[in-house]
């Protein structure tokens, strides 16, 4: 079982692979969740972000940023002459934790970048207010937030999808704004560790990955694109299979996020408590008795394949985003899931916890 999203293949999904569909049809059927916006599809969620950053001119300028988020935003901003001004964050949602924010803004900010983290909406009314006090432009992270959910509306002047996390593609993202986008991107061009990438996509491929990244082969996260370009012929298909029935896989999502969550709290494990939320990671803090590293490795054995999703977050000077990096566990909850695979889960969990036998130190490698 693993984390990112996987294609439980059948002969009814063979059409991912051969249904056409262009840019302009999927944007109207993008329309009936984010009316009145503009769309724009990318390679990469980071290169929406890239985007979001040049048409709103924010070059040169400060950014209100989560301390508790992923490592690749620190690049970026150094490329863009952005100063971060880090915000801890809330234990209980893992949202930035607003309080003082207004001290921390300076005439050179103009931006504030909100984290729908692991897929759980940020409550905007707040910040919306303290946005327009102050003149400021507000990009949301979208990358982990499931499109379309009962109680989710885009409130910023931009936000941005990564559908690698969404959906089970090789890559794409999307930025959503308010204002028509004057960027134009090149084409894509594939490349040989998306390969690698494919093979992910399929729970009995795998394996065949991580034997890849055991070996040395050749590290996806070194093979970044740097410039933003349009997202690729096969995932625009992979998105639009999948947003034809997406209303009931939400639904389903959200009852598994219920029942997983409900079972995770009798173990001692915190979690993001919300009802009606889908939750694209399954996410929670391990109880405080127990060494994160080891229980993901000891899953992993047991072909439970976890994360530790921003382990080094892009900033760590800060005692609740320090806490969060060392105890989050990000576990598996597929589409496709059923409360059996659930109750697989759970039932390693308790397997690993109660054998009680350290490993230490951790394998290098993991």
């Amino acid at each position: 079982m693993f984390i990112h999203p996987q294609i439980k293949f059948n002969i009814k999904n063979l059409g991912l692979f051969f249904r056409k569909v262009s840019e302009e049809k999927l944007k109207k059927k993008l329309a009936n969740f984010f009316p009145n916006r503009h769309i724009l599809f990318t390679d990469l969620g980071r290169s929406a972000f890239q985007i979001a950053i040049k048409e709103l001119g924010l070059e040169n300028s400060e950014m209100l940023i989560p301390a508790y988020i992923c490592d690749i935003f620190k690049p970026i901003l150094q490329h863009y002459n952005i100063k971060p001004i880090y915000l801890d964050i809330n234990l209980e949602t893992f949202h930035a934790d607003l309080s003082g924010i207004e001290s921390r803004i300076t005439p050179q900010t103009k931006s504030i970048l909100i984290c729908h983290t692991y897929g759980l909406p940020v409550e905007m009314d707040k910040i919306l207010e303290i946005a327009r006090k102050y003149n400021l432009k507000i990009i949301e992270d979208c990358a982990h937030l499931p499109i379309g959910l009962p109680r989710t509306q885009l409130r910023g002047d931009c936000a941005f999808f990564s559908f690698a996390k969404l959906f089970p593609v090789v890559n794409g993202g999307m930025l959503v704004s308010k204002n028509p986008i004057k960027t134009e991107l090149p084409k894509y061009k594939p490349r040989l560790f998306n390969v690698i990438r494919f093979l992910r996509l399929f729970p009995v491929l795998a394996k065949i990955s991580e034997l890849f990244r055991k070996a040395g082969g050749e590290n996806l996260k070194n093979n970044r694109e740097e410039k933003p370009k349009k997202i690729s012929k096969k995932s625009l298909k992979a998105l639009n299979y999948y947003l034809d029935n997406y209303q009931n896989q939400i639904s389903k999502r959200i009852n598994l996020a219920e029942y997983f969550q409900k079972k995770l709290k009798a173990m001692g494990f915190e979690v993001q408590e919300f009802k009606n939320n889908a939750f694209t990671y399954l996410s929670a803090l391990v109880p405080k008795n127990i060494n994160r590293d080891e229980l993901v490795y000891k899953l992993k054995k047991k072909n439970i394949f976890c994360s530790r999703i921003w382990q080094n977050p892009l900033f760590n000077g800060l005692p609740n985003t320090s806490e969060t990096s060392k105890r989050i566990i990000n576990l598996p909850m597929q589409n496709w899931f059923t409360l059996d695979d659930i109750d697989k889960v759970i039932k390693f969990l308790k397997i690993v916890i109660s054998e009680n036998k350290p490993i230490s130190p951790v394998p290098k490698f993991f």
